[in-house]
């Protein structure tokens, strides 16, 4: 089962733009995109970042929408570096179809 995390970031050069992390097989996949019709890129997390996945994962957790052990993951996860990947996603590009 996968969780879907996202929220908005506003900043003075890109402008505000969608962060989106997924949560999914040991893994967390940052994407971002700027617009309702822009495609998602993947996108590399600041420390900001990584904070508020954490919050907002802290938020779910006393309304059992996630369980302790999947926040104790998340945690351990967006220590990580790197945009991440899952494989399989639909938006994620493939050196194939280029």
């Amino acid at each position: 089962m996968s969780i879907v995390f996202g929220w908005w970031n506003k900043d003075p050069e890109q402008g505000k733009y969608q962060v989106s992390a997924v949560v999914h097989g040991g893994n967390i996949e940052w994407t971002r995109h700027q617009g309702h019709h822009t495609q998602w890129e993947p996108y590399e997390p600041n420390d900001e970042d990584r904070a508020r996945l954490i919050y907002e994962a802290e938020r779910r957790r006393p309304r059992r929408l996630i369980t302790t052990k999947q926040f104790e993951e998340i945690k351990r996860l967006s220590e990580n570096i790197g945009p991440g990947s899952i494989s399989g996603r639909r938006f994620r590009s493939s050196p194939e179809f280029k």
